[in-house]
């Protein structure tokens, strides 16, 4: 079918669309209905059907016969080794560790929280927790102890199993001490932790309750992968908020595998053998979906990759990869390119490589802005998808759909809505708008599946957080709208949405406009409170390496830039330069706390922050400059 057919069968008739699409998973026990809503009135896929997203991943390939396959590739340059896993073997070594996990009183429905840097040991322990029936939440490797303290309480864990230590370019942060002290301040203590001691620097083990990860493994019974409901729990993966207690979104397991499956076709053309690389973390959404699950599913090759896309060793490290292994698909966040891009101006790096069997380049998780989309398609020579997606819905929202005919390329749009995702774009009394008008993008109910029905341990949060602005629909949190052609145009949260004398502006639209400069490597634009305009935006400005500009100078041109192409409306005046913008270690701009610094107000650095040190350095820049 075509995009045109699939999209609105999936839309008109759900039931008959996601019913097709589960013949494609081996059950081993059928669905007794496609859709149904459960005890809380939500939305619910395949109910009564029964499965093990871990055999589906792993078991199965090998019964069809590709157990030689390459099912894992591990790449780390930050400490100099690689190894390979075929699908035959990470089968073994799966099932063997979820006997450890089993020896350690682990059934199914306990919960297992996962503590580990980029190491095949994470994907591992993941799919042993599946195999088992057991619910995982990988907390994000290197996150404080009272972050991964409250994790636990909320997940309360039977097992936690961690590293000795990760590694962050060239600095070793030991894990240990970390997990220790989060044990220490939780409420809920685990019956024991299964520590991987890594050759970097090794760790003491506490008697009685630490489990020496190679140790067990070399006396461990293999395990056999334990039937559970589809609606039964996979994971439950906490999003990153600045305050308050975290949101664990939950995964099922029958749903997650139809919708990972399906959309590693839909979205990324990818086939049985191909080789896949998101260059993400799987403390991330990102990382379950697709370095873990998704190409396992689907039957494909998936890099592990411990580095950077700079300074491990230099800004050809995703070309380096890319060549190596024949990687046909990469997925990254934009701020990846355009840190490669600031130590790499004219990608002088990727010449030096065979790219030939890349086919694609995907990037989601911020906004793409055309400057950064121009300048990889420009020297890659490779078509790049703009999709967009959520923790929340575990694959894309909208995109432009590789695997079916693709549609044409508009700077700035994440092209159409996936199948399954009836999107609309509603003023604030929850009422549909016409073409080309913007405001809150939400999606119709049903979430197609994948998408999480609940939030773990408070479902009413899940309800008044999503479902419960409008009647009908899940809220995203994003603004945005819809072309003539059904084109999703994101322009950012609704809350980097700023008032400028009564003129509702996105400082998102402002950014594409500053980014084009020349000069400029990453910019990020916020609201400043003004008393004559109630609101102004600031831009602050990351330059490229090499570039010796007068700052005076670019901030007439980055002003005159805005004012020609967005208007006077926009009242933009102002532009800093800074040498660092505050990232998550996911790489999204941190623009609620910038906010808060030039307005001189009270703020609280995140737990997922990369760097603490770079608010205080453009705290003391605005000061400097009277901003």
């Amino acid at each position: 079918m075509s995009y045109k057919e699939q999209y609105e069968l999936s839309i008109n008739n759900p039931t008959e669309f996601w019913g097709q699409q589960a013949e494609r998973v081996e059950w081993f026990k059928k669905p007794e209905t496609v859709l149904s809503q459960d005890d809380n009135g939500i939305d619910r896929w395949y109910a009564g059907g029964e499965l093990n997203t871990a055999y589906l991943a792993l078991d199965y390939h090998v019964e069809q016969g590709r157990g030689d396959q390459l099912a894992l590739i591990y790449d780390s340059p930050v400490t100099d080794s690689k190894k390979t896993y075929t699908y035959s073997q990470l089968t073994d070594e799966v099932a063997r560790f979820a006997g450890v996990l089993a020896s350690q009183g682990v059934e199914k429905g306990d919960r297992v929280v996962v503590y580990m840097p980029m190491v095949p040991e994470a994907a591992i322990a993941m799919l042993a927790c599946a195999r088992l029936g057991a619910v995982h939440s990988v907390v994000f490797g290197g996150f404080a102890a009272n972050e991964l303290a409250v994790r636990i309480d909320d997940a309360a864990p039977k097992v936690i199993v961690s590293s000795s230590c990760g590694i962050e370019i060239n600095r070793v942060i030991a894990y240990k001490p970390i997990l220790d002290e989060a044990i220490e301040i939780s409420t809920q203590k685990p019956s024991s932790c299964v520590i991987l001691q890594r050759e970097q620097q090794t760790c003491d083990l506490v008697e009685g309750r630490d489990v020496d990860w190679t140790e067990a493994m070399a006396s461990a019974e293999p395990a056999a992968c334990t039937p559970v409901q589809s609606t039964d729990p996979l994971y439950v993966l906490y999003t990153s908020g600045t305050t308050g207690k975290p949101k664990g979104v939950v995964r099922d397991n029958g749903g997650h595998a139809v919708a990972m499956k399906y959309s590693m076709e839909l979205v990324y053309d990818m086939e049985i053998g191909d080789v896949f690389w998101a260059a993400s973390d799987v403390g991330w959404v990102v990382g379950h979906s697709y370095i873990v699950y998704a190409p396992l599913l689907a039957g494909c090759t998936t890099v592990f990759y411990e580095g950077k896309p700079v300074r491990t060793p230099d800004a050809g490290a995703f070309w380096r990869v890319c060549e190596e292994y024949g990687v046909k698909g990469l997925f990254a966040a934009p701020t990846a390119f355009r840190a490669v891009r600031k130590e790499d101006p004219e990608c002088s790096m990727a010449a030096k490589y065979d790219l030939s069997k890349l086919k694609t380049i995907f990037m989601a998780g911020e906004r793409l802005d055309p400057p950064t989309y121009d300048w990889v398609s420009e020297h890659i020579q490779r078509p790049i998808v703009d999709h967009w997606w959520q923790t929340e819905t575990g694959w894309a929202i909208a995109g432009n759909h590789m695997g079916l005919e693709p549609g044409e390329v508009k700077a700035g749009s994440v092209t159409r809505p996936s199948p399954g995702y009836n999107v609309q774009i509603l003023d604030s009394k929850g009422s549909p708008v016409g073409a080309n008008e913007q405001g809150s993008i939400a999606i119709k109910l049903p979430l197609p599946p994948g998408c999480l029905p609940t939030v773990w341990g408070d479902h009413d949060r899940f309800v008044n957080g999503y479902l419960g602005t409008y009647d009908g629909y899940y809220v995203t949190g994003d603004g945005g709208y819809l072309d003539d052609d059904n084109y999703l145009f994101v322009l950012g949260r609704t809350d980097d949405i700023i008032n400028v004398a009564g003129h509702r502006l996105s400082t998102g639209e402002m950014e594409e406009v500053v980014a084009g400069h020349s000069a400029v490597a990453e910019c990020a634009v916020i609201g400043q409170k003004s008393d004559l305009k109630g609101e102004e935006p600031l831009g602050l400005v990351l330059l490229k390496d090499g570039v010796d500009v007068d700052e005076e100078e670019l901030k007439k041109e980055l002003v005159q830039r805005v004012r020609s192409q967005i208007g006077a409306v926009a009242s933009f005046k102002n532009a800093v330069v800074v040498q660092r913008l505050p990232k998550t270690r996911s790489g999204k701009i941190l623009r609620k706390v910038l906010r808060n610094i030039a307005n001189g107000e009270e703020y609280v650095a995140p737990s997922t922050i990369d760097d603490p040190a770079c608010l205080a350095e453009i705290e003391e820049t605005l000061n400097k400059k009277g901003k």
